[in-house]
């Protein structure tokens, strides 16, 4: 499986990024109702609808921006503070104790998420191997959705056994390493491009941590 340098760093950042806040997912509900003051099902239905709305809110905007601006840097830039951002939420979960808390940091997670989607998919689809457009983005779903089962699978055993605020340290940084890594294709980007089209493409991987994104 055989990919160029650019396509397997953006995949293992994504892996990171996806795998990290899959140890999340199962449990988050669960996190909301025992530490979170008065917290219960409405608490966590109003966390997804705040990530959910904002996220849609951002994403055409900072599309058209990227666009606009035809600097590759300007794309991974995005990827970079964009994980940066969701990293910072994840983190700000351990301090949290009451529902104001919660909903600050999915505004915050949903803004970062909003700033990686168009960022990412506009360097992947240009630096794609040409006539493996399939078996690239096949490539990336399969690690991604393989780092997001397992991560499933262990992070409620980690809160369980170790407690939500080594589960959130852990999680956090993951999300940090996929912020970092794509500093390793920095000098393959010039500060300008010239014109290339982009392909529109969902990314459906990404969620917030209550409905698997």
């Amino acid at each position: 499986m055989k990919v160029n340098k650019i396509i397997k760093i953006l995949i293992l950042s994504d892996v990171a990024l996806i795998a990290g806040f899959g140890f999340i997912v199962p449990i988050f509900a669960i996190f909301i109702t025992d530490k979170i003051q008065g917290g219960n099902a409405e608490i966590a239905g109003f966390a997804a609808a705040i990530y959910w709305i904002l996220n849609s809110m951002v994403l055409i905007p900072f599309g058209k921006y990227l666009d606009k601006n035809r600097g590759e840097r300007d794309d991974l830039y995005f990827i970079i503070f964009g994980n940066i951002l969701a990293a910072l939420a994840v983190f700000g979960y351990i301090f949290s104790s009451l529902p104001w808390h919660i909903y600050f940091l999915q505004a915050i997670y949903a803004i970062g998420m909003g700033m990686n989607v168009p960022g990412y998919t506009a360097i992947f689809t240009r630096h794609i191997d040409k006539g493996k457009e399939a078996f690239g983005w096949s490539v990336r779903g399969a690690f991604v959705g393989a780092g997001a089962g397992v991560a499933g699978a262990l992070g409620g055993i980690i809160a369980i056994r170790f407690g939500f605020t080594l589960l959130f340290t852990g999680v956090g940084i993951f999300v940090l390493l996929s912020a970092f890594l794509p500093l390793l294709i920095y000098k393959d980007f010039l500060p300008r491009d010239h014109k290339s089209s982009r392909l529109p493409e969902i990314k459906t991987s990404h969620e917030p941590y209550l409905t698997k994104r």
